[in-house]
């Protein structure tokens, strides 16, 4: 195996004919004066070329989707390996894109909720699971022997209507007993209900009493009752009083649901928690954490004009006729003065200027130099109507120009977490998925190495290889002085230096052996008590069994 990479009569850029010999499955700094070479030999030379070898040895079709790097001006470079090159520039330019998405601890975040997440009820606070019709017949066999129950389907909680039809359906299926709002009846003499007012309605499904040997014809009768309230049941104890002086139910379901506000989850997978996919991405604003609404402040950028100096900036852009004499109209009709500053208005001039009149008609008179007509009409306001108009265009053009006046703030659906409400129902230690990803990397490292002790057995299991991952890659950013960012500081916010760092941090969790990585200043921006620990991550990965290559001023190494 060669020991070595062997450069002969390089000549890219202001390279003068050198021959260089770097020893492989090492950590190499390239240093020099500003001008003296250093990029052009590590990027355009060694990495270039071996990046082109690499792709000239896929297939044809492979090739098409990679670029082709031209080239380099060199007689012979021996002893390269595939490279990869860890740059000094942003990582993406994606709004969707984070610190977490980027080094993928988010993917193992998102796994790890779906599988030992719990959600909890909004309503009550109280964890909602769904439970099989085995796990319902072991919880009712852990009361006290002889206990006298009802099974019973709420097949009705809360609504309005008649429900005759209903009873006659279950009749017909040879039921017997109902509990209408809190009182038995046999299905014969059930009450004529009134159809203004909200009722609870159970069908008795079963009497019980407690004894060993009950589970089968339990867990049939609980089957029917899931059957017939949508995956609700209700075990009703006879003997048992709650505070409130009414017998005490257990309920149970068989989906996400809680049965006491009847807040549901579809079924717990890892796409849920991703706000890149509809399935997990918050309605309103669309995953962003954020909603672009128009800004009055911008709208109006200098109070001291006047409507008719063109206060409303959108507006006194344009030459048509239209707006001033819609203005003079409204003015006229709720009784101010064009000429006054706009900040000396009323605030129910300004307000009408604004966001409109409501339901309250204005004549507006128009005179375009051909004809002369009038309108009466509500006034629907500046902002509205240039958010109409941006909403309705198919222009490019004017939606950009109309977005100057738009200001971004945090979504008051998802609070900025990006995630469904639902999604954001499911925790684990108490904690959703979107508070975590708001720790710094240090504190979010510290609370991943302390869960297992919060998890049980069953859990813990499952979670075992996925922490691992987490812990790994979390680490791997605090060895490379990033511990202070967070997981959900978007990508487009980083600075050269953090997002090579990041994009460092995430080839040593790759575990990739005999590459050659070369690399672009890695210790720019970075304290000085920082550089041992950077210097020991690059050894690390060096002792992988890969070639480090970094080009660095004098000044940083």
């Amino acid at each position: 195996m060669l020991k070595n990479i062997d450069i002969r009569g390089a000549r890219e850029h202001n390279l003068k004919n050198i021959d260089v010999v770097i020893p492989r499955n090492a950590l190499v700094v390239i240093t020099g004066l500003s001008g003296s070479g250093k990029s052009s030999l590590a990027f355009d030379t060694i990495y270039a070329e071996g990046q082109r070898r690499y792709v000239e040895s896929l297939s044809t079709y492979a090739r098409q989707f990679l670029e082709l790097m031209q080239k380099p001006d060199v007689d012979h470079i021996e002893g390269l390996s595939p490279a990869i090159s860890i740059e000094q520039k942003t990582t993406s330019r994606n709004p969707r894109s984070t610190v977490g998405t980027v080094t993928e601890i988010y993917d193992y975040m998102r796994l790890l909720w779906a599988r030992i997440g719990v959600p909890y009820s909004p309503a009550t606070g109280l964890p909602i699971e769904s439970q099989s019709v085995s796990q319902m017949v072991d919880r009712a066999m852990e009361l006290p022997e002889n206990t006298r129950a009802y099974l019973m389907a709420p097949i009705v909680r809360g609504r309005k209507g008649e429900f005759k039809r209903d009873f006659a359906d279950l009749m017909k299926q040879g039921f017997q007993r109902l509990k209408v709002n809190g009182e038995f009846y046999d299905i014969t003499d059930a009450p004529e209900l009134d159809k203004k007012y909200k009722h609870d309605i159970d069908v008795v499904v079963d009497r019980i009493v407690i004894r060993p040997g009950l589970e089968g014809r339990l867990a049939d009768s609980m089957e029917t009752a899931l059957r017939l309230a949508d995956g609700l049941a209700a075990l009703e104890l006879a003997d048992v009083k709650d505070k409130k002086g009414k017998p005490e139910r257990m309920l149970f379901s068989a989906k996400f649901a809680c049965p006491v506000s009847g807040f549901t989850i579809e079924e717990i997978e890892p796409r849920l928690f991703s706000f890149n996919s509809p399935h997990g991405a918050c309605p309103v604003c669309d995953g962003l954490g954020k909603k672009m609404y128009f800004d009055p402040d911008l709208v109006v950028p200098d109070k001291n004009k006047s409507l008719r100096q063109g206060a409303i900036h959108p507006w006194s852009k344009s030459d048509n006729r239209y707006y001033v004499q819609t203005l003079e109209c409204l003015a006229g009709h709720v009784g101010f003065s064009m000429e006054k500053p706009f900040r000396l208005l009323s605030k129910k001039a300004q307000d009408a200027v604004l966001f409109g009149t409501g339901s309250e008609s204005v004549t507006f008179i128009y005179d375009d130099g051909r004809r002369r007509y009038e309108v009466k009409k509500p006034f629907e306001g500046v902002v509205h109507n240039i958010d109409r108009r941006w909403h309705e265009t198919e222009s490019n053009w004017m939606r950009e120009e109309l977005s100057r006046y738009q200001t971004a703030t945090t979504c008051e659906t998802c609070e900025g977490f990006r995630l469904k409400p639902e999604t954001l129902a499911v925790r684990i230690a108490h904690k959703h998925i979107g508070e975590i990803t708001r720790l710094s990397v240090k504190e979010a490292h510290g609370w991943f190495a302390a869960l297992p002790a919060k998890l049980n057995g069953k859990q813990k299991e499952i979670a075992e290889r996925i922490l691992k991952e987490v812990g790994e890659r979390l680490g791997f950013l605090v060895s490379v002085g990033l511990e202070y960012l967070t997981l959900s500081r978007a990508s487009r916010t980083l600075s050269g230096g953090e997002s090579q760092r990041i994009r460092l941090a995430s080839q040593i969790g790759s575990g990739l052996t005999g590459v050659l990585y070369v690399l672009d200043e890695p210790s720019i921006g970075l304290h000085q008590r920082d550089n041992a620990r950077l210097l020991e991550t690059l050894e690390n990965l060096r002792d992988l069994g890969n070639t480090v290559l970094l080009q660095s001023s004098c000044k940083n190494f």
